[in-house]
């Protein structure tokens, strides 16, 4: 799963869901002084990630898409997010835009308390409206973003922008694994955290 997710899949707090989202570029690990509530949601983000990749229907998206390829499991986790933000009002009781406007609200306050490297990365997805996948236009660039980051000899052998038109004609078929999948996880989510925490979301 990737940003739109993990910022859902956590407990209605600020720094729960910054520490969600921020694990991943910080190698999950906190800075000194963080939250415990920050702590707490880079926890919460490994189990996401670690149950995500031994689902059973994750796996079946992957197949989906190219016979080989490196870039499988994140062209499918970008995909999700598409497809979640499609599906939103099947999961939260708070209307997209007014979610994501909320989170960038209040991770724009928040930030001035973190260290330069959290500061930046929560600008970063602020300014550039990273958690908006409400159209397929706005996945391609996620595509085009991640090429962008890749090393050069990883882009020898793959690309994102690659799986674009797979992704396209495969979306039926990937739509009815995520939705098949997504209450899983969030069955998942709901043993780890705070069940008083999570109402915004639906089931």
């Amino acid at each position: 799963m990737n940003w739109l997710a993990h910022v859902f899949l956590s407990e209605q707090n600020i720094d729960f869901q910054v520490g969600n989202f921020i694990s991943d570029p910080l190698k999950g690990k906190a800075w000194e002084n963080a939250s415990e509530d920050i702590k707490k949601g880079m926890e919460v983000h490994k189990i996401i990630d670690s149950y995500t990749d031994s689902h059973a229907v994750f796996k079946q998206s992957k197949k989906r898409l190219k016979d080989k390829g490196l870039l499988k499991a994140v062209i499918v986790d970008f995909t999700y997010d598409y497809l979640l933000a499609k599906n939103w009002d099947k999961f939260c009781n708070i209307e997209l835009n007014e979610f994501m406007n909320d989170f960038y609200k209040n991770a724009e306050k928040r930030k001035t308390i973190y260290p330069s490297k959290p500061k930046e990365i929560v600008s970063n997805m602020v300014s550039r409206d990273l958690l908006n996948y409400q159209d397929l236009s706005h996945l391609k660039q996620a595509f085009i973003r991640l090429d962008k980051r890749t090393s050069q000899r990883l882009s020898k052998r793959d690309n994102a922008i690659s799986y674009y038109e797979i992704v396209q004609d495969k979306m039926s078929e990937l739509e009815i694994d995520f939705l098949e999948f997504f209450p899983d996880l969030m069955e998942k989510v709901k043993e780890n955290s705070n069940t008083n925490k999570l109402s915004h979301w639906k089931i």
